[in-house]
């Protein structure tokens, strides 16, 4: 049995709604919206005594401002870890529309701080990254055919290349095609579980494709 911290997928600058909402014209700042997504999707992870670079405070964030503008372009989640084209996870914290654009017009709008500091939710609100212990049914590098029947419950990528996109699919001995995974920009020094929304039976036969020789991914049982 393996435990595994959900680092980068628990910890992705996300946020589920707008907390408050804000008057025509009025500037989107980080005492009222930004910190809130930052403590409630990051702080698990992003904070003084945690796993990876501390976000709590205006301070730590205004100088990564303009990174982190970059990565939610390009749909990456801090600590910069991966994006998924196909795939459906229960642990799914990716960026819609509308919260793409809150960050980048933050940003945009001149990364501001705010007048109310009265406004900032506590810090202890962030919210512990969850732990998931899980058997790793194999480490696969190239295409794989499962020989024992066994329920996939997610998938953790241990080595990409930088640069490397990886779509990982799961072809059915009936000829059905199940997408897993797909990564993009993917950093290694980060891994992280990718859990399926619902496990999926490999038959003995299914075929794993599309992990390249030089990459490696862990396959969960349930």
């Amino acid at each position: 049995m393996t435990r595994w911290w959900l680092t980068a997928g628990a910890c992705a600058f996300a946020c589920v709604a707008v907390v408050e909402t804000h008057g025509t014209g009025d500037a989107i700042t980080w005492n009222r919206e930004i910190s809130r997504i930052v403590i409630d999707k990051c702080g698990g992870c992003h904070r003084p005594d945690g796993t990876a670079f501390s976000l709590m405070t205006y301070a730590e964030v205004q100088p990564r401002a303009n990174e982190i503008k970059d990565a939610v372009l390009a749909r990456r989640m801090p600590p910069w870890g991966a994006v998924k084209g196909f795939g459906q996870f229960r642990n799914d914290q990716s960026l819609s529309q509308e919260q793409i654009e809150l960050v980048t017009k933050w940003v945009d709008g001149g990364i501001r701080r705010g007048n109310n500091p009265g406004m900032l939710p506590q810090s202890s609100a962030f919210k512990a990254p969850p732990t998931v212990t899980s058997e790793i049914a194999a480490r696969i590098s190239g295409r794989w055919v499962v020989e024992h029947a066994f329920t996939l419950d997610g998938l953790i990528p241990e080595r990409v290349l930088e640069g490397e996109s990886v779509r990982v699919v799961a072809r059915l001995p009936n000829g059905k095609l199940e997408p897993l995974l797909w990564l993009h920009a993917y950093d290694s020094r980060f891994p992280h579980a990718f859990l399926l929304r619902r496990p999926l039976l490999l038959p003995a036969g299914t075929v794993i494709e599309g992990v390249p020789p030089d990459a490696m991914v862990a396959l969960l049982r349930a």
